[in-house]
């Protein structure tokens, strides 16, 4: 009864919890990283950590799995997880791991772990107060800094751990966990689909989990059905190839009132962002031959500026309006300079 009670309680986890690494060894992508933590442990000279890269590239999972192989049944006893950048404040944090470090374990030896998630989302302020913390715990705690960005953290607070930097996971690595995952859910994928997983995902693991997840949802009979390439763009709320190639045709070949409501119509009819259409623009355009690759350099330029805008809340509708201007004008540039 035990059993199957776990058993449904992994059945109904998020797919990036259940497919969690349990140890090292089942860590994808990450292999000269993991080698040399291992080392550590084995040489019993764990130091403080900085794991940093893009998300979804395996860093809470090395640590977790690097814990439990340290920890064994004892992990919820010597292991603190938080989130650095908790909005009630470093004082919230600061006592959290002051209870941690300074209560004694009867019956366990050697340190504890911290590890702190999102610490580039810190105030410098607050930073130095997390370098004050380390130093004064050092002696029977070690901690694990998790980040996105390295730079947006403060020197005293980088010199203090030793770094590692997350590549986004290579194609082959990606491959192994879907398969792993299409055995174990009893899902089909179609050829196109994985094609398409593994281009939107950017080497990224938790998107892929993710996008996985809400494909099996949208099938009837997930046994006998195929996740088609369809499914995963809508999942991912990515234009599709086609979307991006009607409406650069439309820019190029048609007028502007026409190009503006191509635009549009397809991304109502898809529900895209703006800023998606314009990447898939830009993967598209670098494709394109040129006689004049300042051509090429003028409109990537004009692009990045518009995406740009849209990230810091600019207009949509201008910034349509933009970008059809843009693209229009580069290759009318183009013609004449040939």
């Amino acid at each position: 009864m035990k059993m199957s009670e776990e058993k449904n309680k992994r059945d109904n986890l998020p797919w990036v919890e259940k497919y969690r690494p349990q140890k090292l060894d089942d860590v994808y992508g990450q292999t000269a990283i993991v080698t040399t933590v291992r080392k550590f442990i084995e040489e019993g000279k764990l130091p403080h950590l900085l794991f940093y890269g893009p998300p979804g590239t395996g860093k809470t999972s090395t640590i977790v799995a690097l814990a439990r192989e340290i920890y064994g049944k004892n992990y919820s006893n010597m292991v603190l997880e938080l989130n650095a950048s908790d909005d009630r404040g470093i004082d919230v944090v600061r006592n959290q791991i002051k209870d941690f470090a300074s209560t004694r374990q009867i019956f366990s030896s050697g340190f504890k772990l911290i590890i702190l998630d999102e610490a580039d989302a810190m105030t410098n302020a607050a930073q130095n107060a997390l370098r004050r913390i380390i130093e004064k715990y050092t002696k029977n705690t070690r901690f694990c800094i998790l980040a996105n960005y390295a730079h947006k953290l403060t020197p005293a607070l980088l010199s203090r751990c030793t770094r590692f930097r997350f590549q986004p996971l290579p194609n082959d690595a990606i491959e192994l966990r879907i398969a792993n995952v299409l055995v174990h859910e009893h899902l089909k994928l179609s050829d196109d689909a994985r094609k398409a997983l593994l281009k939107l995902s950017k080497g990224d693991m938790r998107r892929v989990l993710n996008v996985l997840q809400a494909s099996k949802a949208t099938l009837d009979d997930p046994e006998t059905e195929e996740i088609t390439d369809e499914t995963i763009y809508e999942c991912c709320g990515a234009p599709r190839p086609a979307d991006i190639t009607a409406i650069l045709k439309s820019i190029l070949e048609d007028d502007w009132s026409t190009a503006y409501y191509t635009l549009n119509k397809i991304r109502q009819a898809n529900g895209l962002a703006l800023i998606d259409l314009i990447e898939g623009m830009i993967e598209l355009l670098e494709g394109y031959e040129l006689n004049n690759e300042l051509t090429r350099i003028d409109l990537l330029t004009k692009l990045g500026d518009i995406e740009y805008s849209i990230s810091k809340g600019g207009n949509d509708r201008i910034q349509s309006s933009a970008v059809i201007g843009a693209i229009k004008m580069s290759f009318e540039n183009e013609v004449k300079s040939s």
